[in-house]
């Protein structure tokens, strides 16, 4: 079915182009449309209004500029939310990370890796203070040339195997086993852990500020939206506003 925006058409063609930007929408075809349609009135507005730019996207941000207002929150606001969110202001627990990677390069068969990364780790267990010398030695990762060091990795930072090892220790431990993921066999130490802590109100100020600031221009933009397409003339689609 033709989608028309006040008699303007929302081609077939257009859709196509739009499409593979929403691959990952649930339904990738009606967020295309959907787009186009808001885009269209978006222009249409800004036509309305003596609106113009070099681009059709600067002369949406024009009218953007011109129409959408939102006051930053007060600090009564902030508090607000702070306290109502205490649980989502926290410091996340993160480890010291080091390793000592082994990956196949050029064919090298995987069994040899396997001997020689499990030889060093055998060496790491009897001398731990050797780690970084070893790591600089034998690590295929770049970080070897800092002696293994990752910096500080939360949880959600690493691939999933890495990561369950790496919070299975305590401080300045190595992993008794190798740990294999994508990347190779990993010889896994940590250094200093730092638990979860709150963050005080003032280290999360600016934080809320923007977010609720943003908060308030998607409800300005919403609004707008509405009303546009409230006094618009739309066949061949209904937008869910």
């Amino acid at each position: 079915m033709t989608i028309l925006v006040n008699g303007v058409e929302i081609t077939d063609e257009a859709i196509a182009r739009e499409l593979p930007g929403h691959h990952q929408a649930p339904d990738p075809l009606d967020a295309a449309r959907q787009t186009l349609v808001l885009r269209e009135l978006l222009l249409q507005a800004a036509d309305n209004l003596g609106i113009q730019a070099a681009t059709p996207d600067e002369t949406i941000a024009s009218l953007m500029e011109q129409k959408i207002h939102a006051e930053q929150p007060d600090e009564a606001a902030c508090r607000a939310f702070f306290e109502e969110n205490q649980d989502s202001f926290e410091r996340d627990e993160v480890i010291d990370a080091h390793h000592i990677l082994f990956r196949a390069e050029n064919g090298e068969d995987a069994q040899v890796l396997r001997t020689t990364a499990e030889l060093v780790l055998a060496q790491v267990q009897m001398n731990p203070e050797r780690f970084e010398e070893l790591a600089r030695a034998h690590s295929g990762c770049p970080s070897g040339e800092e002696g293994g060091s990752l910096g500080q990795i939360a949880r959600g930072q690493t691939v999933p195997e890495f990561e369950q090892a790496l919070f299975a220790l305590g401080e300045n431990q190595v992993h008794d086993q190798l740990v294999e993921t994508q990347f190779g066999l990993h010889i896994v130490k940590s250094g200093a852990r730092s638990a979860p802590a709150p963050v005080t109100f003032a280290e999360a100020h600016s934080h809320i500020v923007r977010f609720l600031t943003d908060m308030r221009v998607n409800d300005a933009l919403h609004a707008y939206l509405k009303e546009l397409a409230a006094a618009a003339t739309i066949e061949g689609y209904t937008l869910p506003l």
